[in-house]
């Protein structure tokens, strides 16, 4: 029973994600068993969609106060818990969220600082050029809206006009779901980021792709 659940599974699997993603997965699964290794996909946004401009008028887009968001992480449904808040407080994130009257419907966080990552020793290293752009959150009444994507190109849109070149992130190489979302939302793959721990030491190597955008792992010295 065990096995036929084990073969259902991988069959459900490659007919949702091909045959190679399955093979990548299992691979990194089976490398995993003896040690901690990762592949980060670097990605950027660079362009506005306009189509993601327009909102329903009961919606209001804003970056949140301080206050708001101490406010809202008081809920746990909002998946914002306090040590989260002030260690993004402390660096002076931002989080620019979608409002339906008093309900956070939407928002995303926005870093122009180095990002501890999983595993949290790590940070995420990139150009001052760019904003880093985590932790997208939809609540569940809103999902299907389009409100994420509705979020990021405004604070795109932002972002372009203080300056910046646009949004850098980074997703697992085996979250197929993820990759396929942000590239439907016109993001760039720029190149990949490889992790190793092995002996309790970390190693990182970066393709030249990510070279531009300065992206690396590092500890925080």
């Amino acid at each position: 029973m065990i096995v036929q659940q084990l073969i259902q599974k991988s069959q459900t699997k490659i007919r949702k994600n091909g045959l190679s993603s399955a093979i990548h997965q299992l691979l990194l699964k089976t490398v995993n068993v003896f040690m901690l290794f990762k592949i980060l996909r670097g990605v950027t946004l660079q362009k506005v969609d306009e189509t993601f401009l327009d909102y329903p008028s009961h919606l209001k887009p804003m970056f949140l106060s301080e206050q708001m968001m101490r406010h809202y992480a008081r809920d746990p449904v909002n998946e914002m818990p306090e040590s989260f808040i002030e260690e993004s407080l402390a660096k002076g994130d931002q989080c620019f969220g979608i409002f339906d009257g008093a309900v956070l419907a939407s928002y995303g966080w926005y870093s122009r600082q180095p990002t501890h990552i999983d595993p949290p020793e790590l940070f995420l290293h990139f150009s001052p050029s760019f904003v880093y752009m985590y932790k997208g959150f939809t609540h569940h009444d809103y999902r299907g809206q389009r409100l994420h994507a509705i979020g990021m190109n405004l604070a795109l849109k932002h972002y372009l006009e203080k300056g910046y070149q646009g949004l850098v992130s980074y997703v697992e190489s085996s979250n197929f779901d993820s990759l396929k979302s942000i590239y439907r939302l016109g993001y760039l793959n720029v190149g990949s980021i490889y992790l190793i721990r092995l002996f309790g030491r970390y190693q990182s190597f970066t393709s030249k792709g990510c070279e531009p955008f300065d992206l690396a792992l590092k500890r925080l010295v």
